[in-house]
């Protein structure tokens, strides 16, 4: 399976990167190892700098697919979920000022952190979708899903003209303005609408 993500996708997040908008999406992976589960806690890997959280909904693709038209791109999911892409922003940075990948920064294990998967239908439709992440009793992002500059459908014709998607691979569709670091002893809670997905410490 993979782990497929967006970058620059919500313009407020860009004003607050200092970033363009770009005129096609931004896509990178993680690797499988990666993938931080069930709620477990994150262990910040002090030899990294500075890690921030980056919440985004997560489309999971559960049909096999290559070079999918954007009209049909809808039957290719059925659950949404939410996870955190956790990112050593210093590194980040760095790289971006050498044109170097961001695989280190984006790619180290435990980075993508996720929810459980539920129906979509249980939440409405995939671009009017609200959610948001708490840090210590305290919200720090809001995302609206028709924020997006590339939306859902649009994003899974994209990337399957390069990748084959199949069943399990998973799609973060980029993060909404309010980053910031984390550190040992927070404990972050996501929500999407009002149902609480996530729940896990830093430590």
């Amino acid at each position: 399976m993979k782990v497929i993500c967006i970058g620059w996708n919500y313009p407020a997040h860009n004003t607050e990167m200092q970033a363009e908008a770009p005129a096609h999406p931004t896509v990178f992976c993680k690797p499988d190892s990666a993938l931080l589960k069930q709620n477990k806690a994150f262990y910040v890997p002090d030899f990294m700098g500075r890690i921030d959280y980056e919440l985004e909904l997560v489309i999971r693709i559960d049909r096999l697919g290559k070079g999918i038209a954007e009209k049909f791109a809808s039957r290719y999911y059925t659950e949404v979920g939410l996870g955190i892409d956790f990112t050593a922003r210093e590194m980040q940075q760095q790289a971006i000022q050498n044109g170097q990948p961001w695989d280190l920064c984006k790619g180290f294990d435990n980075s993508a952190a996720i929810s459980e998967f539920y129906p979509l239908a249980d939440f409405g439709t995939i671009d009017s979708l609200h959610f948001r992440l708490d840090i210590n009793g305290q919200t720090v992002q809001e995302g609206y899903t028709g924020d997006m500059l590339f939306k859902p459908d649009y994003l899974i014709s994209y990337i399957s003209q390069y990748y084959t998607l199949k069943i399990g691979d998973l799609l973060f569709t980029g993060t909404p303005q309010g980053i910031g670091q984390v550190k040992p002893g927070d404990r972050l809670q996501a929500y999407l609408e009002d149902k609480l997905l996530m729940d896990f410490e830093i430590k």
